[in-house]
């Protein structure tokens, strides 16, 4: 059965453009069933809407608390009965009844090679560490700072004249190809999370 994917979003949506055009190809046998966003300026929306994506705004800053803000958040993912959530690029910290609504079936992109440099500006801390590979990690989300079962990594290698903007730039092409091959492998239920470990069958 085709499944249902719901990709959340904050910004300019690259991620999601990519899963986009798997969709299009017929490389990931899904349907997305839609975007939703915590930002109604946010470019993903724009993306959504050339494809043909349903829309949801669930805008954070109308919430007089986080709470609230999470509750809405809950229903509008619950409205769309996705198999699947994917983060791609979602800049907030989920809380735990949305976490443990969609355990096993929430799935995000991170600009790191895990466990190492988790949470924000991971390039910088990859430079500032002198690591000579970083890249990006796809995980299962936990209710860990992203420290959920890893799907899969692919990796980058840091040039000497590396900045924050070039290094970024270099992850995120791997991203575009990392996030749509791991949501390919959920869709045609090929992953199962054995403890710590992701099995690819």
């Amino acid at each position: 059965m085709t499944k249902r994917i719901v990709v959340v979003a904050s910004g300019r949506g690259s991620n999601f453009q990519a899963i986009i055009g798997a969709l299009q190809r017929g490389s990931i046998l899904a349907e997305c069933v839609a975007l939703v966003t915590d930002n109604p300026k946010a470019y993903a929306i724009e993306r959504a809407e050339a494809a043909g994506i349903p829309v949801v705004v669930v805008d954070y800053a109308s919430f007089a608390t986080r709470e609230l803000y999470e509750q809405a958040l809950l229903a509008a993912l619950k409205k769309a009965r996705p198999d699947l959530v994917i983060l791609a690029g979602y800049m907030r910290i989920l809380g735990l009844a949305i976490v443990r609504e969609y355990a096993g079936r929430m799935i995000n992109i991170h600009p790191a090679l895990l466990p190492s440099f988790t949470g924000l500006h991971a390039q910088r801390q990859a430079l500032l560490h002198g690591v000579k590979l970083t890249g990006c990690t796809v995980h299962f989300v936990d209710e860990s700072l992203d420290g959920g079962p890893i799907i899969l990594q692919r990796c980058v290698r840091v040039m000497d004249d590396d900045d924050e903007d070039t290094l970024a730039n270099r992850i995120l092409i791997q991203e575009h190809l990392a996030l749509p091959e791991a949501v390919r492998l959920f869709c045609e239920d090929r992953l199962s999370i054995e403890g710590r470990k992701v099995r690819t069958r």
